[in-house]
Formats: structure tokens, C-alpha cells, sequence
């Protein structure tokens, strides 16, 4: 294998595990969406769904980047399980502000990982892949800048 075949290998792994974590992301978000309570239930309702309605948008842009890359996707819920940084949160008692600071976490930590493959996305010479990144990313942020202004 050459080191461009590793650099693309490394960029497929990497693209993967964004999108185990793109659908952790997603079922996180939908689950507060659904189970949120208190003073501020309207807002942050439509709130998660919106951003929740975002993150799954990205599901399909990755899988396909993979794809075009040679590569395959993930094929099951067990995989994504397999590869997602983003841990479940199965406690539906959590209150809403809980929420809020565990989404801005991990919308932070997402962020981190979209710019860690943008890097494998240069190193590969993948300049598709390297400039949509940087959409991704701004989404991630705008996500994350919304949540932490909640908790502030």
C-alpha cells in the first residue's frame, strides 16, 4: 500500500466515525427534543429538533463522501455503536439545562472531529472533502454557540 492509499484508508476511517458520531448526535438530539420539561420546554423543543433536523441532514453527505472515496459506510446500528465517540444518554429525567450543557459538549467535541478529518482530508489530497468540511464544521459551530448562550 502506498502512503496516498493509507492517507485515503485513514480519511475513510475517519469519515465513518463522523458518521457514527453524526447519528449519535442525531438520536441525542431527538431524544432531548422529546424529553425535555420545564420553564423553557417551547423553546428548547424547537430547538433540538431543529438542530436535530440538521445534524441528520449531514447523514447522507458523509456516507456518500465515503462512498465516493471508495469506500463503505457503516451498515447498522451496531456499527455505528462500534465507532460513535458521542456516548448515549438513556436517562430521560435529566433537566433540561443537563441537556443543553451535554448537546453544547458534544457539538464542541464534534467540532474537534470534523477538523481532525478535515486534516486526513488534506493529507489524502481530497479537496472535495476538505472544503465541505468546512460547512459542516460552521454548522457544528453555530450549534454549539447556541447551546453555550443558553447556559450562560
Amino acid at each position: 500500500m502506498t502512503s496516498k492509499d493509507n492517507s485515503k484508508a485513514a480519511l475513510i476511517d475517519s469519515l465513518n466515525g463522523l458518521l457514527a458520531d453524526t447519528f449519535a448526535l442525531y438520536v441525542k438530539t431527538k431524544n432531548f427534543h422529546w424529553h425535555v420539561r420545564g420553564p423553557q420546554f417551547h423553546d428548547l423543543h424547537l430547538l433540538f429538533d431543529a438542530q436535530a433536523a440538521e445534524v441528520f441532514g449531514l447523514t447522507d453527505l458523509i456516507a456518500e463522501r465515503v462512498r465516493k472515496l471508495g469506500g463503505t459506510t457503516l451498515t447498522s446500528i451496531g456499527a455505528i455503536g462500534a465507532k460513535a465517540t458521542i456516548k448515549d444518554e438513556d436517562d430521560t429525567s435529566l433537566d433540561a439545562m443537563a441537556m443543553v450543557k451535554a448537546l453544547f459538549d458534544d457539538n464542541t467535541a464534534y467540532v474537534a472531529t470534523l477538523k481532525a478529518t478535515k486534516e486526513l482530508a488534506g493529507e489524502a489530497g481530497d479537496n472535495a472533502t476538505d472544503g465541505v468540511i468546512d460547512d459542516w464544521t460552521d454548522q457544528a459551530e453555530q450549534r454549539a454557540w447556541f447551546l453555550r448562550e443558553i447556559i450562560a
